[in-house]
């Protein structure tokens, strides 16, 4: 299955760039420096994709084994807290949850991203317990400074993989978390340093290399980029105030559903299993509002919640399968009505697909969105298992909890929406990119090896590199879009742009010939002087 625009192409291609200039130390992208990230993911596909080629595959195996990493270390921490059955239980939470499983099967930054931040913070956690004995060996077996050694030098990876923002999340957590423990310090100010100079030890010598070799340029494009995200929706990634706190309850059903009963009163036997709690819950709402304050508004700069979030869930499951608390309206109520959703959007979309009639009628009236509408892709009834699926995975869960059955209830529940999930990629993901995007990509691909440039316009699209392989060009005018359109140019242009409802500057042009179209894309040609 082909990666989707933007983001899976952006990182893909970075990768691909590295791969063929051989080198490692910048981020490309159309074979010109790319400021917006620094390099430890692209490395991790570069790898990959030396080892087994270019393409989709390799793009997306590292987030693949940072999934089994994740659930590994989710279950040990969990083991190591509460005990085995709570070690399996946040781990299948984790598993079990639709957006936290899906981003396993991505190629995007984030679950390595939130992996780093989470095992940082954690190893800070332990330290203090350390420190302060709050907890036994069999907790806390390591020594204060290996913990804060770990937690730093894992920090300044995650650095490496997204930005600074990986520190500030970090920093705002112990500083909400020492506020709230009446300014006691749960490490010393010293060891504090220490920590923060080993976040930076890595991050600083690959940028000290970077602009030693290159001047400051990095630093000033990343620091104006980050900036743009703070303060504007970029790239048209706009939302309202509770957008987070949507993506979150819905996204990461049905763990979202437990979490929220986990952020109330909770009978736990041990002050450190109390305190790991208070983390999680100071962790979740930094992050859940951070990112709401934020005015670029993407579903995962809110991923680092899937953490707390499944913990707390966890929490939940665990007291009802002891009886600790009961399985109440609520949380009957919270499953039916976000899984109903599911259920529905995965049943009534392949029979309203037999009528598309009806769904071009609700639909966008634009030219692109009407053409997307088009496409030749077939739906049949089959379609629905998903949702027949998770509606069938509901009733026998809520059947359980409600008779005492919390265990099987649990398995049937996070088990059974891991199976909708690969049901639903199965029946749907190829579909959805056969109308969104496959006329495009397919003309990219179709521009592999050939002596062309290939140019979108007015619209920007990363799969003109990633899918027609381009190489480096030995002419830098191409760069220039101006010339492409008007300019002597050396080479044929393929050019792609959206339908719209009225003609462009492409059509009016002398020397600039239609070609075709298919679903909402409009193909032209220009010849070579």
């Amino acid at each position: 299955m082909r990666l989707f625009d933007w983001d899976e192409i952006n990182f893909a291609e970075a990768a691909r760039e590295m791969t063929v200039l051989g080198d490692y130390l910048r981020v490309h992208i159309d074979f010109k420096p790319f400021y917006e990230k620094p390099p430890f993911f692209f490395w991790c596909q570069a790898l990959m994709m030396n080892i087994f080629g270019v393409g989709e595959f390799a793009a997306r195996l590292p987030n693949a084994i940072c999934g089994i990493i994740t659930l590994i270390y989710l279950y040990n921490l969990g083991h190591k807290l509460h005990g085995h059955r709570f070690g399996i239980l946040w781990a299948l939470a984790y598993l079990g949850s639709i957006t936290p499983h899906l981003y396993f099967r991505s190629g995007i930054i984030d679950p390595f991203f939130n992996l780093f931040i989470f095992v940082s913070l954690a190893n800070v956690i332990l330290a203090a317990w350390k420190r302060d004995r709050e907890a036994g060996p069999m907790i806390v077996s390591r020594s204060v400074t290996s913990y804060l050694l770990t937690g730093g030098l894992v920090l300044g990876i995650a650095i490496l993989t997204k930005g600074p923002v990986a520190f500030l999340i970090v920093g705002l957590v112990l500083g909400i978390y020492w506020l709230l423990n009446r300014f006691r310090w749960f490490i010393s100010p010293l060891q504090l340093l220490a920590f923060t100079a080993l976040a930076w030890l890595l991050p600083a010598g690959w940028f000290g290399l970077e602009t030693a070799l290159h001047g400051p340029a990095f630093g000033q494009a990343f620091l104006d980029y980050s900036i743009r995200l703070l303060s504007t929706p970029d790239a048209g990634h706009s939302g309202f105030p509770l957008y987070h706190f949507i993506v979150l309850l819905v996204g990461c059903f049905p763990a979202s559903i437990f979490s929220i009963r986990g952020q109330g009163n909770l009978f736990l036997e041990r002050s450190y299993q109390r305190d790991f709690r208070r983390w999680m819950v100071i962790l979740f709402w930094v992050v859940l509002i951070l990112f709401s304050i934020v005015q670029s508004k993407i579903v995962h700069y809110s991923s680092l919640c899937y953490f707390p979030l499944t913990y707390l869930a966890a929490l939940t499951l665990s007291q009802l399968e002891t009886g600790r608390i009961a399985f109440n309206g609520w949380l009957v109520t919270g499953l039916l009505v976000i899984g109903g959703l599911f259920v529905i959007a995965f049943t009534a979309t392949p029979i309203l697909a037999q009528h598309m009639d009806i769904v071009r009628a609700f639909a966008d009236k634009d030219a692109f969105s009407q053409g997307n509408l088009n496409a030749d892709v077939h739906w049949t009834l089959w379609a629905m298992l998903p949702g027949i699926w998770l509606a069938v995975v509901l009733g026998v869960s809520i059947w359980g909890y409600t008779h005492r059955q919390a265990r099987m209830a649990t398995l049937t529940l996070f088990g059974g929406t891991a199976v909708f999930l690969t049901l639903g990629l199965w029946f749907y993901v190829g579909r959805i990119e056969g109308i969104s995007q496959d006329a495009a990509m397919r003309y990219f691909e179709r521009a592999k090896g050939k002596n062309v440039y290939v140019s979108t316009y007015d619209y920007h699209s990363y799969g003109p590199f990633f899918y027609a392989d381009a190489q480096p060009m030995p002419n830098p005018k191409h760069y220039d879009k101006e010339w492409l359109l008007t300019g002597p140019v050396d080479r044929d242009v393929w050019l792609i742009r959206k339908a719209s409802d009225t003609p462009t500057r492409l059509d009016s042009l002398p020397d600039v010939r239609k070609t075709g179209e298919e679903n909402g894309f409009v193909f032209y040609l220009r010849k070579r002087h």
